[in-house]
């Protein structure tokens, strides 16, 4: 089960995220926003590939959820942090980090990773 706090220790984490207020979210980037935690810090949207989406969206309907509209088409999914254990919250952000790295920096983090 995780929180808002294991949200912003995990993506505060992850080389290079700042965190700066977003409408009525916290958001989280490095050169592009990958992740908005909730004022009632219950949830966060994470911007994952419409694929990736697809895919957390059918194994894991209780945690995850396109957002509705236009933002959800584009990959942009709600996650319910109490339904994710920390470990499944850590990769669902690293992999959301990834996405919002400069080109540069996507490639020397995949290889980190490796």
């Amino acid at each position: 089960m995780s929180s808002a706090a294991d949200l912003i220790e995990l993506a505060m984490a992850l080389n290079g995220t700042v965190s700066a207020p977003h409408f009525d979210r916290t958001a989280f980037k490095v050169a592009r926003i990958y992740a908005t935690l909730a004022a009632d810090g219950l949830t966060a949207n994470l911007k994952l590939s419409p694929d990736e989406q697809e895919l957390k969206c059918l194994t894991a309907p209780e945690a995850f959820r396109p957002v509705p509209n236009a933002w959800g088409s584009q990959g942009w999914t709600t996650v319910t942090l109490a339904a994710l254990s920390r470990d499944e919250l850590e990769a669902a952000l690293r992999l959301t980090w990834q996405h919002a790295l400069p080109q540069k920096g996507r490639s020397r983090a995949r290889k980190r990773e490796r």
